[in-house]
């Protein structure tokens, strides 16, 4: 098949989170599977930094209309591998900027400009170079407009550009809410601005136009999809999503076992694998003497990396943060995110600095350590779409401990629950429950039997995106 991905991130060129592996392991593994597979992402200043120029072909000059302007771009593109082509869509006033999103505080103003300029960028770029597809695949709000614009000028030119189109959300919490007035950007039809399209309580809503009109919707997991029907988890959109029930999917993310392995993992001190623990240990020291903890203490270490946010149950942590100070065991958090939140961690840090340790940071060979070093690994997220870290942890030897939402509820099984079958614990998002799980956890960490056990589960599980990518193909096909 000849496949079409729109991302606003993809890995190893820009990363702010999960999108930028789930994208960049996808086209990846579908290339190898013998697919013919393209993928646009703006060309930020940090993707053109990862990028090598001596491979990267300067092609296209674009001309994007928006409003009454007409916007001047130009094309790098960069052929990685056999059957995998990356466009990097270029124009400084809108990309040459430190951070993809923001300022760090606050979005930009004219995100709403910077990412309709890229989607019609696309469309444009199809149409220069005539690229076609039978399969279009956009992700997020950041590149929701694209299914819409591709048949807008199917309709224009009379040229079919893609037999089918695809829209993930991957959080729908983040919908891309603009002012009406930014609609104009869009050159589309002001009747598609009514309650039938983009027009949400007298703004425009980006997302929900990728939901309502692609040929297909799916999310990052099965409970993801069920859930983002409900006002709990729908965010405002749980109708609209609702509108398309008989044409939503959920599919479960894989991991790049090509990155996360401990067995060949070349930013750990020590490499292990299931039936030789033996590297884990050394890990678990190296953790602890990099955080300034003591190396040889034996007691059990709880690991946490996330986005220090509401989303990842922050306040959750912080309730039961007297386990952590009375039970004999340890806390490394690793992440950056509301100053709330890291204010309040930095003062628990600084009261207890032989317990508890935390890096304000972003540090990829951390995360790496934490899960490798680490016993236990901490994810008390309100929702989450679909989760990465629960499997990192489980291809690590980590033993998960999760809140019963998303994805994390479809990779994680609770050793009570599923007793000789378990690889986690998991427990409802409310503080009183994730301290009666961190008992579980110490519990279990003193029968070293039983922890062994799932470990050996855990480790002996297929997270692999050859699965997860064969289950895109299916969706394709069946679309098709």
């Amino acid at each position: 098949m000849k496949i079409v991905h729109v991302a606003s991130e993809l890995y190893p060129y820009v990363k702010t989170g999960g999108l930028a592996d789930a994208v960049g392991s996808l086209t990846s593994t579908l290339a190898e599977k013998g697919h013919e597979v393209t993928v646009f992402v703006p060309g930020y200043r940090d993707a053109m930094d990862h990028v090598d120029l001596t491979r990267a072909e300067q092609r296209l000059g674009l001309r994007v209309e928006m409003a009454d302007r007409v916007y001047a771009g130009d094309v790098r593109v960069l052929h990685v591998k056999k059957g995998l082509t990356v466009y990097f869509i270029k124009r400084e006033e809108f990309f040459d900027r430190r951070l993809p999103y923001g300022n760090g505080e606050r979005d930009y103003d004219d995100n709403d400009a910077r990412f309709v300029f890229f989607c019609k960028a696309v469309v444009e770029v199809m149409r220069i170079a005539e690229l076609r597809a039978d399969v279009i695949h956009s992700h997020d709000w950041q590149a929701a407009l694209v299914p819409l614009l591709v048949r807008y000028e199917e309709r224009r030119s009379g040229i079919s550009y893609a037999m089918k189109t695809v829209f993930t959300i991957h959080n729908i919490a983040f919908q891309g809410i603009f002012p009406m007035r930014s609609f104009a950007l869009t050159n589309l039809p002001d009747e598609l601005l009514g309650i039938d399209g983009f027009e949400y309580y007298g703004q425009v809503n980006l997302m929900k136009g990728g939901i309502l009109f692609a040929d297909r919707v799916t999310t990052v997991s099965p409970r993801y999809a069920q859930e983002i029907q409900t006002p709990e988890f729908g965010c405002g959109l749980e109708g609209v999503v609702g509108t398309r029930a008989d044409d939503l999917v959920g599919l479960v993310n894989g991991i790049n076992t090509r990155v996360w392995n401990p067995a060949r993992d070349r930013m750990l001190p020590a490499r292990y694998a299931v039936h030789d623990l033996a590297g884990k240990l050394i890990c678990r020291a190296a953790l602890l003497k990099r955080q300034g903890l003591d190396e040889s203490f034996k007691g059990p270490v709880f690991g946490m990396v996330c986005r220090l946010t509401a989303q990842k149950g922050l306040d959750l942590l912080l309730a039961a943060k007297d386990f952590f100070v009375e039970q004999d065991c340890r806390l490394i958090v690793l992440g950056t995110g509301e100053k709330q939140f890291e204010n309040a961690l930095r003062d628990l840090a600084q009261a207890h600095p032989r317990k508890i340790a935390l890096s304000l940071k972003q540090d990829e060979e951390m995360c790496h350590l934490i899960e490798a070093g680490a016993d236990f690994f901490l994810m008390p997220s309100r929702f989450e779409p679909c989760g990465l870290n629960q499997m990192y942890s489980q291809a690590y030897g980590t033993v998960p401990i999760v809140t019963r939402v998303g994805g994390l509820i479809d990779t994680v099984a609770d050793i009570d629950e599923r007793l000789g079958a378990g690889t986690g614990i998991v427990f409802q998002a409310t503080a009183g429950d994730l301290v009666q799980a961190l008992h579980r956890a110490l519990q279990l960490f003193r029968q070293p039997e039983s922890m062994g056990e799932v470990i050996q589960r855990g480790m002996s599980r297929d997270f692999s995106w050859q699965n997860a990518a064969t289950a895109y193909e299916q969706l394709y096909e069946n679309t098709i």
